[in-house]
């Protein structure tokens, strides 16, 4: 607008100009010129699109292994012993609240917290939700997530400096879920090194923890000395999980609802009573 706060006006007539008027002839003149067949032609495809896009979006969300992204977490049935596991990512815990969750109108027995990570990170919020967990009367258990590219030995004297299990904690985890640039061999034998050294420490035997596709790709061979511990699966949105060998443990979804969280939280059901879960903690 001018300093002086008058309008300028349109030359040949004492109206404002309009703002956009000038566009709109423009676009006016553009579409007298284009054949009416094109313009059908393009809503067609517009129309086609949408609803392609729309059968598909509900295949997906049918099909998908993931398809509670979409919507609510598949819950399983028939498992006595609830518990879930936490890093710094569900920020701060109200254990207060925790400590009377239900998960699947059962009590939240356990939970799993992220402690370590190579050999040079330790969790921000792992002294805290570790110390909170047993103050609530929450079993609970620590969990190291594997860097393949990091000396494997450096990895586990980490761990075992910043975690001090007391009897009736669960077993040390080892989170596997990168290959790096290790071999199948190599990583296999890096998880195995590390797997003895903790054991060592602890006096009890370590959990594996890893997905469903990366267990049987790289973990689940000929190599049976990885299938002596206790295994910890994540197979997400299925009712039943379909694993020939023993587990443990199962992560069965990212997106828990859990009174005491705000926002999303993995949630993981023993396989087993509580009776069953206590004989694996460190004694």
């Amino acid at each position: 607008m001018p300093a002086s706060g008058k309008r300028y006006t349109r030359k040949g007539t004492s109206q404002p100009r309009k703002p956009g008027s000038r566009t709109r002839r423009h676009s006016r003149k553009f579409l007298r010129r284009v054949p009416s067949w094109v313009v059908y032609v393009l809503i067609g495809l517009a129309v086609g699109g949408y609803a392609f896009f729309v059968a598909n979006l509900i295949n997906l969300r049918s099909t998908h292994p993931a398809s509670a992204a979409y919507g609510d977490p598949i819950y399983p049935d028939n498992y006595e012993i609830c518990g879930i596991d936490i890093s710094h990512y569900q920020k701060r815990v109200d254990f207060d609240r925790l400590r009377n969750a239900r998960v699947m109108n059962r009590p939240l027995r356990f939970v799993f917290i992220k402690a370590t990570e190579g050999a040079s990170i330790v969790d921000e919020r792992f002294d805290e939700n570790f110390r909170k967990a047993r103050q609530a009367n929450i079993i609970r258990g620590a969990y190291h997530f594997f860097i393949p590219d990091v000396d494997v030995e450096k990895q586990a004297r980490f761990f075992i400096r910043h975690v001090k299990l007391q009897p009736g904690d669960l077993p040390p985890v080892l989170d596997i879920e990168r290959t790096g640039r290790l071999s199948d061999s190599q990583l296999r034998s890096a998880v195995l090194t590390w797997l003895q050294i903790v054991e060592r420490h602890y006096g009890v035997r370590p959990i594996i923890y890893a997905g469903y596709n990366f267990h049987q790709q790289f973990l689940d061979t000929d190599f049976k000395l990885l299938a002596d511990y206790p295994f910890w699966i994540a197979h997400y949105y299925v009712k039943q999980l379909e694993y020939e060998d023993h587990w443990d443990f199962w992560q069965y979804t990212d997106k828990g609802q859990v009174d005491g969280i705000d926002g999303p939280v993995d949630c993981n059901v023993f396989n087993g009573n509580l009776e069953q879960m206590m004989r694996l903690t460190v004694k």
